[in-house]
């Protein structure tokens, strides 16, 4: 098979084609003939850095699967050749990626496709959903409660916009512009707030008359932390998927908050609760066909073979939505 593989750690042209051997089933696996993937930040960065969860070199990075399963390992009786699956299943130590035409993995991180979606709209969406719907979860959001989403435009924003909204929360997004606020809405934000220009002290007092949000996502993997802090009420609730910076943590006390730090690859890295993602993923796919979540994509198409331009506007910060890289 066709792949993209890394024999080093470094700038987006690292990447090199190679041709692998396809793969095979082990017990409780599945081989899936990629349709599409997605580049998420965690594989800029694992290509960039190479922390201590990256694949041995050579690798073949990338996490989300969109395909049809073509052969399936001893023990497996939920999946078929023939199925249409997605789910997030590669690319981190001990498991091979999606940067290739097929990818062997473990069947419990699958679920059967959206029928209402493309393959490379599917595979925009497994690990922000996975990462949206675990904080919100672990954030015991619910009806009524009113949620704060950091980066309502972005990968794990946009999704957050709609889980809340499917939760019956009511929600609102900071953004960076005009363009982003019309995005955010779109997908169901109640308010839109431009950080640029507006205060959070200022927003708290508009938007919910000094009290505070119920929650407050911060979806943008940078230091807003404190922020959210400020924008949460009295013992209220703060999901963060990244927490690796210092900050200072008096508000938190301060407010008797909940912190939930969100990891979705923690599964994959520690083969615990695999079939909980599986699960979620089945439930993300009802969600999908009503019509309750969708995919916000780059309108930028790119093929395997494209890889590394594909990373470097991702890490650039000029993609508009998820980069999808059409395989089959």
């Amino acid at each position: 098979m066709k792949a993209q593989i890394i024999k080093s750690f470094g700038e987006a042209d690292v990447f090199e084609a190679a041709e692998l051997a396809d793969p095979t089933p082990g017990a409780g696996e599945v081989v899936v003939k990629l349709g599409a993937t997605s580049v998420n930040p965690v594989d800029w960065k694992l290509r960039r850095h190479g922390p201590a969860f990256a694949p041995e070199l050579p690798a073949v990075l990338g996490c989300d699967i969109a395909g049809t399963v073509v052969s399936v390992g001893a023990g497996v009786t939920d999946f078929a050749a023939g199925d249409e699956v997605w789910g997030c299943g590669g690319g981190v130590n001990g498991m091979n990626g999606t940067y290739a035409e097929m990818i062997s993995t473990d069947s419990a991180l699958l679920a059967r496709k959206p029928a209402s979606l493309s393959m490379r709209e599917a595979a925009a969406l497994p690990l922000v959903t996975i990462t949206a719907w675990e904080g919100l979860e672990r954030a015991g959001v619910g009806a009524g409660d009113t949620v704060l989403v950091h980066g309502g435009a972005g990968g794990v924003g946009h999704v957050v916009i709609q889980l809340a909204k499917a939760l019956g929360a009511k929600v609102y997004a900071t953004v960076s512009s005009d363009e982003k606020a019309a995005v955010a809405r779109e997908l169901g934000a109640d308010e839109t707030i431009n950080y640029r220009t507006e205060t959070v002290e200022a927003y708290v007092a508009r938007l919910t008359n000094g009290r505070g949000f119920d929650a407050v996502y911060d979806a943008t993997g940078g230091s807003d932390v404190e922020a959210s802090f400020e924008a949460t009420r009295v013992s209220g609730q703060v999901i963060s998927i990244v927490t690796q910076f210092e900050a200072d943590l008096t508000t938190m006390h301060l407010k008797g908050l909940s912190l939930h730090v969100v990891f979705m690859l923690i599964p994959m890295l520690h083969n615990m609760d695999r079939a909980a993602q599986g699960t979620l993923m089945g439930a993300a796919a009802t969600l999908c066909d009503a019509g309750k979540l969708k995919p916000l994509i780059d309108d930028e198409a790119f093929s395997l073979s494209q890889i590394s331009a594909a990373h470097e506007k991702l890490e650039g910060g000029r993609a508009r939505g998820k980069i999808v890289i059409d395989i089959a």
